[in-house]
């Protein structure tokens, strides 16, 4: 091994994405905003056609229930800071990273971020996973890049998990309307 580390860190963030693509391959375009429940959260165009996500600076409680569509831009921003932190640039804002406005878009948009991750990944070096990380919802604070990596991998597994079970739930309500059943 070249460096163990780092190869450990990519076989895993490798494994989350096979998971990853399991789903992505098996959503339809209407499953990213399919709204499971009346609280719930997700992107919407405003009037310059932007597709934001709805968001709240303290959380919520109870706690909205998030599209995919939303689960998908939370995954693009992220990941975005992390490139960007990465790479040596200014992770950007929020409010400056938009979902691309459909489901096969924001698939689109996600292999593009896997295929960017994937060159940073590839170019660290012990040092570069030793240095610290400043992203701000990085906590605690003396956290290094290679803690960064390792928390993204837990992150996308999370969202993975959001996305199948959402889909899920919507194959199931699906097939409860078809067959007459529906839970109370």
């Amino acid at each position: 091994m070249d460096n163990p580390r780092r190869e450990l860190l990519r076989w895993q963030f490798d494994m989350t994405w096979s998971l990853f693509t399991y789903h992505l391959e098996r959503l339809a375009p209407e499953d990213f905003l399919w709204e499971p429940t009346d609280l719930t959260w997700t992107v919407r165009p405003d009037a310059a056609g932007n597709w934001l996500p709805d968001w709240a600076d303290t959380e919520p409680d109870p706690v909205p229930v998030p599209t995919i569509g939303w689960v998908s831009w939370h995954v693009g921003w992220w990941w975005s800071t992390a490139i960007d932190h990465a790479q040596g640039r200014t992770p950007r804002e929020r409010t400056d990273v938009t979902w691309p406005g459909n489901g096969p878009a924001a698939v689109a948009w996600l292999q593009d971020l896997r295929t960017q991750w994937v060159a940073v990944l590839d170019e660290l070096t012990d040092g570069d996973l030793d240095a610290a990380s400043t992203l701000p919802w990085q906590t605690p604070p003396d956290n290094t890049v290679g803690h960064m990596i390792a928390w993204l991998n837990a992150e996308l597994m999370k969202n993975v998990a959001e996305i199948g079970q959402l889909q899920l739930i919507r194959a199931a309500s699906k097939s409860q309307i078809s067959s007459g059943r529906r839970r109370a």
